[in-house]
């Protein structure tokens, strides 16, 4: 093999599953752009809703039960993936989440590749720091990405990485998909209609599956606080995936506060654009750290009012008053004053405000800016030895 087809990436991606979510997503658009690049590349994980993206992007996906954490299982997964690995000539693998992770180092190293790593969140350190040995994995990179400022903190507090070895990527935002511009009158029209959302209040929108870190009882009890005002409804946008006792405890709430004609829950949608569009005021309620904070950035992107706390990647994607509001972790109060000035902001404002979020992203979050910063990674680790 020439020293030129050496020095091209092959690489193989490696995550749980393809279901929904930002490591998916992530995962999708990376091959997405390799494709285009003309740059070999496959995904190895236990399948879901999205492997039809790669089928449409003709990226061989190899499916293997990654998502276990059984220790025989993530053996045998090393084992299969080190065989793929030299199969097709792959010579940097991408690990994306721990478990797969654990198997993709050792069939780096049985293969004697290149192994790198997104740390994409801030997973629990368990009882007196127990859990930082299966953790540690996502350390073990020749690089290991990270994709906030907050992720980048956490894993020089806690691992003691350095520095150097650390590639900062942000997340993005398809910003083709979240303009405004794209979303037609009709999709419009038919997420109002299927979901008999008010059209005479302004429309508050919090997106994520309902579990009690994301913030949902906070922001009722925020709006708790000013609902004597009768210019506003809620909606919620996400499934419990089981968490009953949770969601049943929402509803509860919203009863004991007399608010239940002012809210609307959403189980699934799969044209968030339009949902977005449909809103006027866009709440990241959070109450631990987002990794990334995803939502707040497209909210900005569709020229929404946003409001997000004051934690995690949020202090990167959106700059306080500029592009939006931050409001104090956990504060019902601070929330609840944001929620009502955002509400009586006049149209010169939100138009400012909009404006200056539009633009930040399209500057410093588009899904070309993470595509090519990942790729200059592979690049940078192929070229190094």
């Amino acid at each position: 093999m020439s020293k030129d087809k050496v020095k091209k990436p092959v690489i193989l991606q490696v995550l749980p599953e393809l279901n929904q979510g930002g490591v998916e997503l992530g995962t999708i658009q990376i091959a997405e752009h390799l494709t285009n690049e003309g740059i070999t590349n496959y995904v190895a994980s236990l399948g879901g809703r999205m492997e039809h993206q790669l089928e449409r992007l003709k990226v061989k996906h190899f499916k293997l039960p990654l998502k276990s954490k059984n220790p025989i299982t993530i053996l045998r997964n090393a084992n299969k993936l080190a065989q793929i690995i030299k199969q097709e000539g792959i010579n940097i693998v991408h690990a994306r989440s721990r478990a797969p992770a654990w198997s993709a180092y050792l069939a780096a190293k049985m293969a004697k590749v290149h192994y790198v790593t997104t740390f994409h969140g801030t997973y629990g350190l368990g009882p007196c720091g127990i859990k930082k040995v299966y953790n540690k994995i996502m350390t073990l990179g020749e690089r290991v990405i990270v994709i906030s400022t907050h992720i980048k903190e956490h894993v020089i507090k806690h691992y003691k990485v350095d520095e150097k070895k650390l590639a900062f990527v942000h997340r993005c935002v398809d910003v083709e998909k979240f303009d405004p511009q794209a979303v037609t009158q009709e999709r419009l029209k038919t997420m109002i209609e299927k979901h008999n959302i008010p059209t005479d209040k302004k429309l508050i929108l919090l997106i994520g599956r309902l579990t009690r870190w994301k913030g949902q009882e906070l922001l009722i009890d925020a709006l708790a606080k000013i609902k004597s005002r009768d210019d506003f409804h809620c909606i919620f946008t996400g499934d419990d995936q089981g968490r009953t006792e949770y969601s049943s405890g929402l509803i509860q709430k919203i009863n004991d506060y007399k608010m239940n004609s002012r809210f609307t829950f959403i189980k699934h949608t799969d044209d968030v654009p339009a949902l977005m569009k449909a809103c006027d005021i866009v709440v990241s309620a959070s109450i631990e750290p987002e990794a990334f904070g995803r939502i707040a950035a497209e909210g900005e992107a569709m020229g929404k009012i946003v409001i997000a706390s004051n934690i995690g990647g949020s202090l990167d994607n959106l700059k306080d008053k500029v592009t939006g509001f931050h409001f104090k972790s956990g504060d019902a109060n601070d929330l609840a004053k944001k929620i009502a000035h955002a509400l009586d902001m006049d149209e010169q404002e939100i138009k400012k405000i909009t404006t200056s979020a539009q633009n930040y992203i399209k500057e410093n979050f588009t899904k070309q800016i993470m595509c090519d910063k990942t790729l200059k990674v592979y690049r940078e680790v192929i070229s190094s030895n």
